[in-house]
């Protein structure tokens, strides 16, 4: 982080890291709370070890973490990560159509799993398939790997279909209710039926009209498999943003030891400043370490099942004829598969 960066991001939360100096003690100064919270998240340190390092009590260097990703989710949410309009949903399809060549596409869905200590009385509630301890991060992102929703805090071990269908973003969806815009052609092919706009995600989600999934099984067709690919090559729009933000915050790399909801705070929190720090030019960098260091953030599993409307169907059948179009299809595609 820059020296302007850190400059801004303390006139954003400043005051929320303020404390009154006492006759008996002096009070920690914003500058030095927000230092040690962010060395908590981008080292993934203890905090007795930052306690060490910053000569600071422990009771100081928890309090300070928790401040400060309060103090960000409080103060920096709204301008960092709002609530989509119906102008913002058109520049995300914009974006993957002429960045991703995926069109009237919403964003790059996926859950991931965060490493937690398991609390004393909860049991195996936060147990998960892969037999550690976890909450959920589930995220819709952004051609440019900006997260532009997020739903945290759900168990573990949670899966078919809970995750997604608990959230806002999927009960929302349903609804109709988060402002998506009105079906419209494809571009190039207004031949074609109008269709609606879509998420991407991989097999675990359900098909639905407004969520597309890959086709399942071995024994697909040319024209499946193409569609295969260009939706699993939307979906690396995720799946790096995931890797970028566990590249710059090392705390995802760890076993986290706080409370679960001091957890969904820190999480949040790490999501807003990925937005605020997201620059272009250190993308590839962050998931070249990323990429060495490998994957600890377990994607989410069996969220999803098979059964599908026939509405999904088509808009999917829809899409796998543009994509095999000359309007949709792109030079590389047929190498791919």
């Amino acid at each position: 982080m820059r020296a302007e960066q850190m400059d801004e991001l303390l006139s954003l939360i400043g005051p929320e890291l303020t404390r009154q100096s006492t006759n008996y003690r002096a009070a920690i100064e914003p500058k030095q709370r927000l230092a040690v919270g962010l060395r908590y998240l981008a080292s993934g340190d203890s905090l007795v070890s930052l306690a060490f390092s910053y000569r600071l009590g422990r009771s100081t260097v928890n309090n300070s973490v928790h401040m400060v990703c309060a103090a960000i989710e409080k103060g920096m949410m709204e301008r960092f990560l709002p609530r989509p309009t119906q102008d913002t949903w058109k520049e995300v399809a914009q974006g993957f159509w002429e960045k991703w060549n995926f069109p009237n596409c919403l964003g790059a869905i996926d859950g991931k799993h965060v490493t937690i200590q398991a609390p004393p009385p909860t049991g195996s509630h936060y147990f998960n398939y892969k037999k550690t301890f976890s909450i959920v991060l589930l995220a819709l992102v952004d051609a440019d790997y900006r997260f532009r929703v997020i739903e945290v805090g759900d168990l573990g071990r949670i899966s078919d279909g809970g995750v997604y269908a608990g959230s806002d973003l999927g009960r929302g969806m349903e609804t109709r209710t988060l402002h998506v815009p009105p079906s419209t052609s494809l571009p190039g092919a207004a031949h074609l039926d109008d269709l609606p706009f879509v998420m991407v995600g991989d097999a675990a989600f359900p098909l639905k009209p407004y969520l597309m999934r890959p086709y399942p099984g071995q024994n697909l067709t040319h024209q499946k498999r193409i569609f295969n690919y260009r939706l699993s090559r939307a979906r690396m729009a995720v799946e790096n943003a995931f890797g970028i933000l566990a590249s710059r915050w090392k705390i995802f790399h760890r076993k986290i030891n706080l409370h679960p909801q001091n957890v969904d705070t820190l999480v949040v929190a790490a999501c807003i400043l990925h937005n605020f720090l997201l620059a272009p030019s250190e993308n590839q960098r962050l998931l070249d370490e990323e990429e060495q260091l490998g994957r600890h953030m377990a994607p989410v599993r069996n969220m999803g099942g098979n059964r599908a409307s026939r509405e999904a169907c088509n808009v999917r059948e829809v899409f796998c004829t543009f994509f095999n179009s000359p309007e949709g299809s792109v030079s590389w595609q047929d190498r791919m598969v």
